[in-house]
């Protein structure tokens, strides 16, 4: 498949898990990906391993970093087509056990970070009539025990992905999110232990009766995909959800 041919991509949070997975199957699908990643080694590795264009690392909490970042990829691209806002980190705590500094970092990434690099990609994408996919979660359309300020974060990037469409219609740029469910990634083994804990069950058995199995990095790749591509041209300030239908059932 040839969908994505020549449109020119920058990946935040691409150096490894869904970031690298949609970076990856974008090269796959014809475009030119610049890798981003707060962890420079990670970065170099992913865009080697997947035959990036290139890589333009920054830490999305640093408006300076975000603008710097996403104009080294402009300058390596001649342009930019497509943005993927992929960067975040969880915490797993009850929610008003949360220490206020844990809380505002989380922000910082999660919320903070996607505004900025929404807004300093702006010009580039007004300039090509691009568009943007955001990734949220289904923890930002229900709640989850342990994950309040995660389910907070993520329900602000759904709300700032419609406002931002709404908005930039006009100007012909699409806005999007993806709202994964439980995937096979490293955030996701990290939480196991905490949801066991509080659920007293195993995690597999928890995944299995909710939504049949963990999602992969490629599922989610693969609506990310669609929604960058010309097939969704039709297509703006939606959230997908991919969960196996975890948020269709009542029990």
């Amino acid at each position: 498949m040839s969908e994505l041919q020549g449109k020119r991509v920058f990946v935040t949070g691409s150096g490894a898990g869904i970031g690298k997975a949609i970076a990856a199957l974008f090269v796959q699908r014809g475009a030119q990906v610049v890798v981003s990643d707060v962890n420079a080694d990670s970065a170099e590795r992913s865009a080697g391993e997947i035959g990036a264009a290139g890589v333009a690392n920054c830490d999305v909490t640093d408006e300076g970093q975000v603008e710097a970042a996403v104009q080294q990829a402009v300058d390596l691209l001649g342009g930019l087509d497509v943005l993927v806002n992929n960067a975040g980190v969880e915490i797993a705590s009850p929610l008003l056990q949360q220490s206020t500094e844990s809380f505002d970092k989380i922000f910082a990434v999660n919320v903070r970070g996607t505004f900025v690099t929404m807004k300093a990609a702006t010009p580039h994408l007004v300039a090509s009539q691009g568009n943007i996919v955001n990734m949220a979660s289904i923890a930002g359309v229900g709640g989850s025990p342990l994950l309040g300020s995660y389910c907070a974060t993520k329900a602000a990037v759904i709300q700032m992905t419609r406002v931002a469409a709404v908005e930039m219609r006009p100007t012909g740029v699409r806005v999007n999110a993806v709202c994964p469910g439980f995937a096979d990634t490293a955030m996701v083994d990290r939480l196991k232990p905490d949801f066991e804990a509080a659920t007293q069950m195993p995690f597999g058995d928890l995944v299995a009766a909710k939504q049949g199995r963990l999602g992969t990095p490629e599922d989610i790749a693969e609506v990310a995909a669609f929604l960058a591509s010309d097939r969704a041209a039709w297509v703006t300030g939606s959230h997908y959800v991919l969960d196996g239908g975890l948020t269709a059932s009542l029990v």
